[in-house]
């Protein structure tokens, strides 16, 4: 028996395809990124992140730097890059309207001509990057592959493992790139490409195993299964391949060599198999496959051409073929079947496509931005706190809203005064000490102060949210006038689909402002009603007692016992409000860990129901503290209306002398005084607060408008520029030659082409209107120079990002107002129709003289938790 296979016959078989890269250039990453960052998580300071960002930026420049490198290290620098820009996608979402950066690539098969399709894409889009990294990883994984040493076991086994691997990505990619793209692909990014690439990658596995089978002599039977198999890979790759709209897409010595290997690989398993029929001495089905084979071979060769790697086999096929012939016709006279007749060699599917996993690529990777929290727990974080802060304001404001009125209502009572001046002569001990609080604070002339800042501070404000709604109008003025100047050619995102949440938030912002305006107003027109009593306690105890009117002392005795019933009753109600101070401060101090159970419910459902963890957790939490507040106002109810009885009796045992009158009702005046300084005192700190906080927010709300408009700018000049360069190379149509009168020699004359002559006297027509922009030099909506301009982020609140943090505390005047919500968030509500039953009629007009007091919570004292 022959040898019919050796070693040394495999040598030189192999001739692998590597898919080429696609091109891009290098991007500003730093500036967007940093951006988002600082207006998204106000809770994060981004300098803390400069180091995670360069890297970043120098992560990206090193994959194009080390794509070039056909080794298993460069590899693993693609790796790391595709690793970070998955574990940036929750948290730094590159989008056109969130943290805006330009990728441009190159089509990977792009031959300099034009041909169906565009040659180069950009888009603001963080998903396109990871797509073409996946193509590159894949293509640079097929490089490898092709380089390795075939006539090794080792460099055989990576070839296949490679070009697995690449098959598992070009399968995945062409699943995702429509939905990840969202816009014609170039060419070789259609998902018609990447199904054949798959194919070809498979089947160029399939032969790396053939070899190492081959070469490792396993039996024969086994060889032609994987090389039938190797075949028909070949055979289905080179019908995708074949598809009209590819057909002019891949390097001319492609479609050979595949054609080539189709018909090869076949014969090649047909040879194996006629080995298989010589050990079994069935010498005419020998004889009648090496005829198949050797026709095979021939026909690879006749589609090979110079690419027809299979000479040695060929001739190794021949010379068996003859052998055979000659043997069966002296000795064995064996008929020579019908190949058709004859069983079917078999397949052995070793190659398949490696499947693709979201895991990390990178053994060595680590997250850049693993403090940052991904964006669906952050916005968790702030609808959490939203709800928590409106829990805690509503259930703070009952109790203030109460003790408002249970001050009102001692004030019209003249308690405690009324027993402090039972002689009618001295100034009451409770109105010394009221004076003094006022003094230490530093009196009316504090009150004056806040008031003349607070004009300034709101000026500062509207003319920085001014200036966001003037930037915004602008671009989008100047985007029109473009659009209707060069319509369809004019093809990137309008500006009213990408400035909507900007001027929404412009509008929120504008909409906070106006009520803090007209809660100025209402804060004056209370100074103003108070402002004489408040003027009368920042004076010294001689200048109140001077300016009280003397009584005619009271007929109650200090051992009476409604006297005592009052100071009882008196002291009851300092009681409730020590006893308010601590719910308020256990209200605002309750300490959540929402983190870890938004983590949790992230890890385990892909998805956080905010709402369901976020009531479970505050129910638990407030639930005791809301009974409390519940318990204390019923107890003011009750001590209230005891009040009330004993005061009756108190007043009737009283004197009722004219003298006696008055200095109550200014004793009135002085408690109702008093309230109103704290409160206005409250009010105007919060306002002022507010103000302050509210620039930082509104400068940011700036600089993303600045930093939109300017990358809007770079990227109308980029395409006024493609525009201008695609008008200028357009041909001009043939102009008509000149009547003959003005040709009196008859001769003639040619058509003058130059673009100087579209239009002349003669009668010369316009040139044809400008043609769309060259497919090389505009790719389409939203793409940017190779140069990436720094791109603003409109992020923080646009299409589920999280609106930026406001400024601690409800608006300062206005407590049923409150801060702009992202879609989506618990909706707290603006100033809307139908204010809380609590806020309605504010401020309160109460029954008693103090009419003017806010009836609920003080607006500035009341604490926002939004973070």
């Amino acid at each position: 028996m022959r040898n019919h296979v050796t070693k040394h016959q495999f040598t030189k078989m192999a001739t692998f395809l590597a898919v080429p890269l696609k091109q891009t250039q290098e991007v500003e990453l730093i500036k967007p990124l940093r951006g988002f960052i600082q207006n998204t998580f106000s809770q994060v300071e981004p300098d803390d992140y400069n180091h995670a960002l360069n890297e970043f930026s120098k992560l990206r420049n090193l994959m194009i730097a080390k794509s070039v490198d056909k080794h298993e290290s460069a590899l693993d620098v693609l790796y790391r890059y595709y690793d970070q820009l998955c574990a940036i996608e929750n948290k730094l979402p590159i989008a056109e309207n969130q943290v805006r950066v330009n990728f441009k690539w190159r089509n990977a098969f792009d031959k300099e001509s034009l041909f169906g399709g565009k040659q180069i894409l950009g888009i603001a889009s963080g998903a396109y990057e990871k797509v073409c990294m996946l193509f590159n990883i894949a293509a640079l994984q097929s490089q490898i592959a092709e380089v390795q040493n075939h006539d090794s076991d080792e460099g055989l086994k990576t070839s296949a493992k490679y070009f697995q691997l690449a098959a598992g990505i070009f399968g995945h990619l062409k699943d995702i790139v429509l939905s990840h793209v969202q816009q014609e692909p170039t060419p070789d990014l259609s998902p018609d490409t990447l199904n054949a690439l798959s194919a070809l990658m498979v089947a160029q596995a399939q032969e790396a195993i053939y070899r190492k089978a081959a070469a490792d002599r396993m039996k024969e039977a086994m060889v032609a299964k994987i090389s039938h198999q190797c075949s028909d890979l070949y055979s289905d790759a080179m019908k995708l391949m074949q598809l009209a709209s590819l057909k002019d897409l891949w390097p001319k010595d492609w479609l050979p060599l595949v054609a080539c290997k189709q018909a090869a690989f076949h014969g090649m398993a047909e040879f194996y198999q006629s080995c298989v029929s010589q050990q079994s001495k069935t010498y005419g089905e020998q004889i009648a496959r090496l005829q198949k084979a050797n026709e095979l071979l021939t026909a690879a060769q006749t589609r090979g051409g110079a690419a027809f790697a299979f000479k040695t086999e060929q001739g190794r096929i021949q010379r068996e073929l003859q052998a055979a012939k000659k043997d069966n016709d002296f000795i064995y006279h064996d008929k020579i079947p019908d190949l058709k007749t004859l069983p079917g060699i078999g397949k052995a599917a070793i190659a398949k496509p490696s499947p693709f996993t979201n895991k990390p690529m990178s053994e060595k990777f680590t997250d850049l931005f693993d403090k940052l929290v991904p964006l669906p727990v952050y916005e968790a974080l702030t609808a959490f706190e939203n709800r928590k802060s409106q829990i805690a304001n509503a259930e703070i404001g009952r109790l203030r809203e109460q003790t408002q009125l249970m001050n009102s209502i001692l004030a019209s009572l003249n308690l405690p005064a009324a027993l402090e001046d039972l002689s009618g002569q001295k100034v009451p001990q409770s109105v010394i000490e009221k004076a003094q609080q006022i003094k230490d604070i530093g009196g009316i002339q504090f009150l004056n102060k806040l008031m003349s800042d607070l004009p300034e501070l709101l000026q500062r404000n509207r003319e920085i949210l001014n200036e966001c709604i003037k930037m915004i109008e602008e671009e989008e003025k100047s985007d029109k006038q473009l659009r209707e100047q060069f319509k369809e050619r004019w093809t990137r995102t309008s500006s009213d689909k990408l400035t909507q949440p900007m001027r929404d938030e412009s509008m929120k912002y504008k909409q906070i402002l106006d009520t803090a305006i007209n809660a100025d107003r209402i804060v004056q027109e209370k100074f103003e009603k108070h402002k004489q009593a408040i003027d009368l306690l920042s004076k010294s105890t001689g200048d109140i007692e001077k300016a009280l009117p003397s009584g005619g002392g009271a007929h109650a005795s200090e051992g009476s016992g409604v006297v005592k019933k009052l100071r009882q009753l008196m002291e009851q109600v300092e009681t409730i409000k020590a006893e308010r101070e601590v719910v308020e401060n256990e209200f605002k101090e309750a300490k959540f860990d929402m983190t870890s159970k938004f983590f949790s419910a992230l890890a385990a459902d892909g998805a956080i129901n905010e709402e369901m963890l976020s009531e479970s957790e505050l129910d638990r939490i407030y639930g005791p503290l809301r009974q409390q507040v519940n318990e204390s106002l019923q107890k003011q109810d009750s001590v209230m209306a005891q009040v009330q009885t004993a005061n009756m009796e108190f007043c009737q045992a009283k004197a009722s002398d004219q003298s006696g009158a008055q200095r109550e009702a200014m004793l009135k005046d002085l408690a109702a005084g008093f309230d109103m300084f704290m409160e206005l005192k409250s009010n105007l700190e919060e306002g002022t607060k507010f103000y302050n906080d509210l620039t930082p927010l509104l400068v940011r709300l700036q600089n993303k408008i600045s930093d939109f408009c300017f990358a809007r700018k770079t990227e109308k000049d980029e395409l006024m520029s493609d525009l201008q360069k695609s008008i200028a190379s357009q041909p001009t149509g043939p102009t008509p030659p000149p009547p003959s009168y003005q040709n009196p020699t008859g001769q003639k004359t040619s058509a003058p082409t130059s673009a100087t002559n579209k239009s002349t006297k003669s009668g010369g027509q316009p040139s044809a209107p400008p043609s769309q922009p060259s497919s090389q030099n505009y790719t389409g909506s939203g793409q940017q120079s190779w140069g990436n301009a720094p791109y603003p982020q409109p992020g923080g609140g646009y299409q589920g990002m999280p609106m930026p943090a406001m400024p601690s505390g409800f608006n300062p005047y206005n407590p049923y107002m409150q801060y702009p919500q992202q879609q989506g968030y618990p909706n707290q509500g603006y100033p809307q129709q139908g204010y809380p039953q609590q806020y309605q009629g504010y401020p309160q007009q109460q029954q008693y003289p103090q009419q003017g007091y806010p009836g609920n919570n003080p607006p500035y004292q009341q604490q926002n938790q939004w973070r």
